[in-house]
């Protein structure tokens, strides 16, 4: 039997998906559009609230059919085989695979202090070696993956503390509590900055994607979900005042690198590269978990459609290789090409939308499971999710109109490429009872 993992790696795969590239950059983007404090506090504080409610809706599907796929099964089982279809292409060629070059990309930005800037082929070689770790045993993946989570998890409570007990001299600051932030909310930026903290909180939903390889699923599955979710907001909303509190607006805006800019203020210019340096480090922990959770959606539609075919296949150990090497792939040419910001939008726009439909299903199932988690308050937190979701996603194509149907081309294609494809044939009945004679018949050993 293959390994199955306990509470603390699927906690840590969820940990590592979200605290990645989008806590230590967003905010540079967010104030290019607002600037009150209360709207940068409510973006982050929405943005943990909105993934609270998705992670109770995952973590009720996940324990119903408790099998790795995650929105591809549930799409797939519950509306129709092409919205699980596109949700699988959605992931193989962006919810998956942008994040590992995002963060990739991210990595050799923080380590620009050391002339390492922008190196491609830096990152190239990261998300390679990430690929290489997961190509063996569940047991080599949950180790790196808990190290580099700790170190992860280690690194941003320290920072944190760090920022809110000293303050930088000359003071810098770009806090700013008044009442602007009333226009604010109701602003078109304000929008589309959710569109930032929603990628930022991507990855809430991942240990639902590897269900069939957690131990006691109907307890450790919803725990790591919600537990990990509400540890991650509140470390958001924390770091979020901690950038506010140590830079100016005009030192922050448009800006990637806002957290070496930021504990420059507080700790100097050989301070702040070593806190560079340690972002780079802990967002190999991201890169490992999206590699860890991509391929196994992958490798859910390829078991069901011809083809895919060539990545159904695992390793003796349950590794779906060829999906994983293929999400490597895609990854490099999408760190090969395009920008940061572009790659960040068009990315976030498609993953907010598969998202909502995974949600909704969990408004259809109609005769939940024995023992199989149930969300509270159901459907309400639910519908403020759609709701909510859906504001974003039109304010989000009015304004970024280029980047949103980037998005939906991508989609487009997916469907395209569905109406091509096949689902398998099922096995007939009379090759199951031939298959078994040939098992029980020791005088048939070739069957």
């Amino acid at each position: 039997m293959r390994k199955k993992i306990g509470i603390y790696t699927a906690s840590a795969i969820v940990v590592a998906n979200m605290i990645g590239t989008g806590v230590f950059t967003s905010v540079g983007f967010q104030l290019s559009s607002i600037q009150n404090t209360w709207s940068i506090l409510l973006l982050w504080i929405a943005g943990g609230l909105l993934a609270l409610f998705g992670a109770f809706a995952y973590a009720e599907l996940g324990t119903h059919f408790q099998v790795s796929g995650g929105d591809y099964i549930y799409l797939s089982r519950l509306f129709h085989p092409l919205l699980g279809y596109l949700s699988a292409w959605a992931g193989l060629t962006v919810g998956f695979s942008a994040p590992v070059a995002l963060a990739a990309m991210a990595l050799t930005k923080y380590l620009s202090p050391f002339g390492l800037n922008d190196n491609v082929w830096l990152a190239v070689g990261v998300i390679v070696l990430i690929g290489l770790m997961h190509s063996f045993t569940i047991r080599n993946s949950s180790r790196f993956q808990n190290i580099s989570t700790f170190i992860k998890i280690a690194f941003i409570v320290t920072l944190i503390i760090i920022g809110l007990a000293l303050n930088s001299s000359p003071p810098h600051n770009a806090l700013l509590f008044s009442n602007s932030w009333k226009n604010e909310i109701t602003s078109t930026g304000f929008a589309v900055s959710m569109v930032f903290v929603s990628f930022a909180y991507t990855g809430w939903n991942a240990s639902a994607y590897i269900a069939d390889e957690i131990d006691r699923p109907h307890r450790n599955l919803p725990l790591s979900l919600i537990a990990s979710t509400l540890f991650v907001s509140l470390t958001y909303i924390l770091f979020q005042l901690v950038l506010l509190k140590n830079a100016t607006v005009g030192q922050l805006a448009g800006k990637e690198d806002v957290s070496f800019i930021s504990f420059s203020n507080l700790l100097g210019l050989n301070g702040g590269k070593w806190v560079s340096i340690f972002i780079a480090i802990q967002l190999v922990a991201t890169i490992s978990s999206y590699l860890w959770v991509g391929p196994r959606v992958t490798w859910a539609m390829a078991s069901e459609y011809l083809l895919w075919k060539p990545l159904s296949k695992r390793n003796e150990h349950g590794i779906p290789v060829a999906a994983l090497w293929l999400h490597v792939l895609i990854s490099v040419g999408l760190a090969l090409s395009g920008s940061f910001k572009d790659v960040l939008l068009y990315a976030g726009f498609v993953l907010q939308l598969m998202a909502s439909l995974t949600v909704a299903t969990s408004l259809v199932i109609r005769k939940q499971k024995p023992g199989a988690f149930i969300s509270p308050f159901k459907p309400i937190l639910q519908v403020l999710f759609l709701i909510f979701n859906l504001w974003v996603l039109v304010f989000t194509l009015i304004d970024q109109p280029v980047a949103s149907l980037k998005g939906l081309g991508i989609l487009g294609v997916g469907l395209l490429i569905y109406f091509f494809d096949k689902i398998k044939e099922p096995v007939e009945e009379s090759e199951v009872v031939e298959i078994l004679e040939g098992l029980t018949n020791p005088d048939q050993p070739d069957k």
